[in-house]
């Protein structure tokens, strides 16, 4: 059986691969803790910060997974070493990380999660925990009170379920025993996510303690940032693969592309890491580097992936061997999203556009479209509905936003042009599903029962005649005529 990666074997692993050449042990006096400790941090923060510790200046991660041990028990025989896999077409570059230097698994370890946490060494903690991590209303960007999770924080805020949870209780901790505040800086897809989280907080702790909330407002800071690059989920062929290069197993081991970019808001409390040396970019405003990105690349992942996935596409390489999905997106950001974007100065946005239609041809990732069509509930609003009701505010058009609105909808009908049946992965499913079976019969109610979820869609753009009649006509296109017959159709008329 092939030896698993660990720090015994580590000196002796293939020489193609890049190694750490620091000792983590100095590592100790400067703390970031992360919540989400996924594929993507893997892949990007904890990436920037093991390229730092080279050049000498080091800090630690403690990672957190907030449900599953599954990263724990990959990483813990490995002595929380990994390899990120940059991958292009044919071409791979290996490299061995070791910024993480525990996991903890919040359900069985929330007291030491908490302690981490509160610790003086701990000067930020990072989210990549997904939009539904935040457990607000993706419609309005508020706590979500009713929230399940957070029910059971407000009962129980000593031993908190859910992101906001902890991070709450961590700072009663730090506010109680006189320590500094600290930053916490979101890495997730959202926009104006540094505000949100900062409002999540607030919101919470006003619930519990309004000076602890005091506190918080005076005490920590809630930095924005930008962050892109793709990270498909890691499959078996690529551990394969990697055993075969490397001569060595590695289960934590992360695939991604070579391109990157980290845009952060320069505001932090008690010093932050200079990632700038290794890639990363400080700025005062994070927003408009925000709604480039998510609006282009995450808007148009989204469309590949209801679209694609409808179409009998796994993967968005091979989408983008489609001409007619191909002709689409690039109408859809060229002439619908484009125009509700300011770039920012550093950006030339044609340029931008160019790249990332190669980065969505690159084969070697295999970037699953059902990996991004989950949670679609909480991508839709700023990915596609931000965009479309700036188009409407100008009098621009909307077609091919209602479009993907539609192929949202025919996806979440969980069945696929074939007939056969998927599993609907999102937090709202039960309420989608029961639409489905509700108005199965009757397209335009179908569609009104949908925008009627305030959860996802505002009021205001609900209630647009324009932008209900044109979901409901694409609507009733997919389902009759099929995803490319629809595309081909929209092609000749746009």
């Amino acid at each position: 059986m092939m030896n698993r990666l660990n720090r015994d074997n580590v000196s002796r692993s293939n020489k193609n691969v890049t190694l750490p050449s620091y000792d983590l042990a100095n590592c100790t006096q400067n703390i970031i803790v992360h919540l989400g400790v996924g594929a993507f941090h893997r892949a990007h923060q904890a990436l920037y910060t093991e390229k730092l510790a080279q050049l000498g200046e080091c800090w630690s991660i403690i990672g957190a997974s907030l449900r599953s041990d599954s990263v724990q028990q990959q990483l813990t025989p490995q002595d929380f070493l990994y390899t990120v896999v940059e991958r292009e077409n044919e071409t791979n570059h290996y490299q061995v990380v070791q910024s993480i230097q525990n996991v903890l698994v919040a359900p069985q370890q929330s007291q030491a999660l908490l302690d981490a946490m509160s610790d003086a060494h701990c000067k930020i903690i990072s989210l990549t925990i997904t939009e539904k991590g935040y457990c607000h209303n993706p419609a309005t960007g508020q706590l979500n009170s009713q929230h399940p999770d957070i029910l059971h924080d407000l009962k129980n805020p000593l031993h908190p379920r859910s992101a906001p949870g902890f991070m709450v209780q961590a700072l009663k901790i730090r506010y109680q025993n006189k320590l500094p505040g600290l930053s916490i800086l979101s890495c997730d897809n959202l926009p104006n996510n540094g505000e949100l989280t900062r409002s999540v907080i607030l919101e919470l702790a006003t619930l519990l303690d309004t000076k602890l909330a005091q506190w918080i407002e005076q005490n920590v800071s809630f930095p924005s940032s930008m962050v892109d690059r793709i990270v498909p989920a890691t499959q078996p062929e690529d551990r394969e693969k990697l055993s075969q290069d490397l001569n060595y197993q590695d289960d934590a081991m992360v695939v991604c592309e070579p391109f990157s970019m980290w845009v952060i808001e320069d505001n932090f409390v008690q010093g932050r890491p200079a990632w700038g040396k290794v890639g990363a970019t400080f700025v005062n405003q994070v927003h408009a580097f925000e709604n480039m990105k998510l609006r282009l690349l995450n808007g148009s992942h989204s469309a590949m992936a209801y679209l694609g996935f409808l179409a009998g596409y796994e993967t968005v390489a091979q989408v983008m061997t489609d001409p007619t999905l191909v002709t689409f997106i690039r109408y859809l950001m060229d002439k619908e999203v484009t125009p509700s974007i300011i770039a920012p100065p550093q950006i030339d946005l044609s340029q931008y556009k160019q790249q990332l239609l190669q980065r969505f041809s690159n084969r070697a990732l295999n970037h699953g479209t059902a990996q991004i069509a989950m949670d679609g509930s909480q991508k839709l609003p700023q990915r596609i509905l931000r965009p479309l009701e700036s188009q409407l505010k100008a009098g621009g058009s909307i077609d091919g936003l209602c479009l993907v609105v539609a192929a949202w909808i025919r996806y979440s009908q969980a069945m696929d042009e074939n007939g056969k049946p998927y599993q609907l992965n999102d937090p709202m499913a039960g309420v989608i599903e029961n639409i489905h079976r509700t108005h199965a019969e009757n397209i335009q109610k179908m569609v009104n029962a949908m925008l009627s979820l305030t959860d996802i869609f505002p009021q205001q753009l609900s209630n647009n005649l324009q932008f209900s009649t044109t979901v409901s006509r694409y609507l009733e296109q997919l389902i009759q005529q099929g995803v490319k017959s629809t595309l081909a159709e929209f092609s000749k008329c746009h």
